[in-house]
């Protein structure tokens, strides 16, 4: 929409091209902040646990999750995004003050005349889609699942597993003595996959959490900057992310 729509006969081709570059630019920010604000962890997160399984969590996280993709912008790709950083450093929720950027800029080229109203509200209409989609995807990582789901399921499976043996003895018996020793392993299969479903629902309800299971954010924003500055008719283009020991973030 940019390339579209940014027009203006009074202008000349490097002006009309500065404009654009700028509004792409500060879009392509606006991806990587949100990226970073989704990855500040949450008190629920497993990183914010007391003791060893916090520490456990953070070593995963250096070693196995976003720690292994650290200085992914080189300093070409920073200058060119961050370079109006100091209007939204400061701002409580930077991602949002860079949209809200966004939509002042739009209302600045309708006052020159190089965006056309109808135009700008077009425009705007999808800033305010930005606008919902980061609230729907900060609700996610602010807002987890019922606690009280959460932990009455941890329960209930330990429940299960402690009850399974007394459940199944009289079964294996049957079998005769080398029968019941055969329960050992049949409870410690079923025991593990209990424990592993509830892990997986556990680690599924935070999907920015830095951890090798999250959805690949910075793979899903490297994809939208290329796209974006090949429209823009940019030839010096940035690498897609490319896994780190089978992990893609």
């Amino acid at each position: 929409m940019v390339d579209a729509y940014v027009r203006g006969n009074q202008f000349t081709t490097g002006e009309l091209r500065a404009v654009k570059r700028k509004l792409i630019y500060q879009h392509i920010a606006w991806l990587y902040t949100l990226r970073e604000q989704l990855l500040v962890p949450t008190q629920w997160e497993h990183i914010s646990l007391k003791h060893q399984f916090g520490k456990l969590a953070a070593r995963r996280r250096e070693k196995f999750g976003v720690g292994q993709f650290k200085n992914f912008l080189n300093d070409q790709q920073q200058q060119h995004y961050f370079s109006n950083a100091a209007e939204w450093e400061n701002a409580p929720n930077k991602s949002t003050q860079i949209i809200h950027l966004q939509s002042q800029h739009l209302a600045e080229l309708e006052e020159k005349e190089i965006l056309h109203m109808r135009r700008q509200l077009d425009m705007q209409n999808v800033l305010n889609d930005f606008f919902d989609h980061q609230g729907r995807a900060e609700r996610i990582k602010k807002f987890p699942l019922p606690r009280q789901y959460a932990n009455l399921s941890f329960i209930f499976n330990c429940i299960f597993i402690f009850l399974l043996p007394l459940g199944v003895v009289a079964e294996f018996a049957k079998l005769g003595e080398a029968g019941v020793w055969l329960m050992v392993p049949f409870g410690s299969v079923v025991g593990w996959i209990y424990v592993m479903m509830e892990l997986i629902g556990d680690y599924s309800e935070n999907p920015f959490e830095g951890l090798a299971t999250d959805v690949p954010m910075l793979s899903i924003c490297s994809t939208i900057e290329i796209d974006l500055l090949q429209m823009l008719g940019e030839t010096d283009l940035p690498k897609p992310i490319q896994p780190v020991n089978d992990v893609l973030m």
